[in-house]
């Protein structure tokens, strides 16, 4: 991460917190929920066989579109029990606590923020004192293409690195 004297990056009068203590930060596109899962399923996969949790904060539900999806995929049963155990619902407060919880236990931990720009502004917030000095906590901000548009290369100059469908890549790489 970049360190800054002044904790807020402006970029087209937005204001996107950068705090110190925070480490590499990701972020990750998508066009609709199902464009989202896609992009994100094979990475999660791959994290879960490194034992790493992964916790999906997100603005709506995902349960039903992510059981339908974990059906036609083409994995082994144990893996996709394993991609089904995971909380797709739009369930923050359990959520933040499983959060709290695993940084205190010293967790590898894998947060998704999933919604509106808003939305992802207000969860950062809300788990930052939980994750600042927590090496094993890995955020990643995924933004609804169609809200950001217009904005997407101010809001990808406060990350240092992208998830997409070929997983995740340095930001300056591209």
């Amino acid at each position: 991460m970049v360190k800054t004297e002044d904790p807020y990056r402006k970029t087209k009068g937005r204001e996107f917190l950068m705090s110190e203590k925070t480490k590499e930060k990701t972020c990750a596109f998508y066009a609709s929920d199902h464009h989202f899962e896609m992009i994100s399923l094979p990475f999660i996969e791959k994290n879960l066989e490194s034992n790493k949790e992964i916790i999906v904060l997100t603005e709506n539900d995902l349960e039903d579109t992510m059981k339908v999806l974990i059906s036609k995929i083409n994995l082994k049963e144990e893996k996709k029990e394993n991609l089904s155990k995971i909380n797709w619902n739009h369930d923050d407060l359990k959520k933040f606590k499983q959060i709290k919880k695993n940084m205190e236990e010293n967790k590898n931990t894998i947060i998704f923020i999933k919604g509106k720009e808003n939305y992802i502004k207000n969860i950062n917030k809300n788990i930052e004192k939980w994750v600042e000095n927590n090496s094993n906590a890995k955020i990643i901000d995924c933004y609804d293409i169609n809200e950001i548009e217009s904005n997407l290369t101010s809001v990808m100059g406060s990350y240092n690195n992208i998830l997409n469908t070929s997983g995740e890549t340095k930001i300056e790489n591209l």
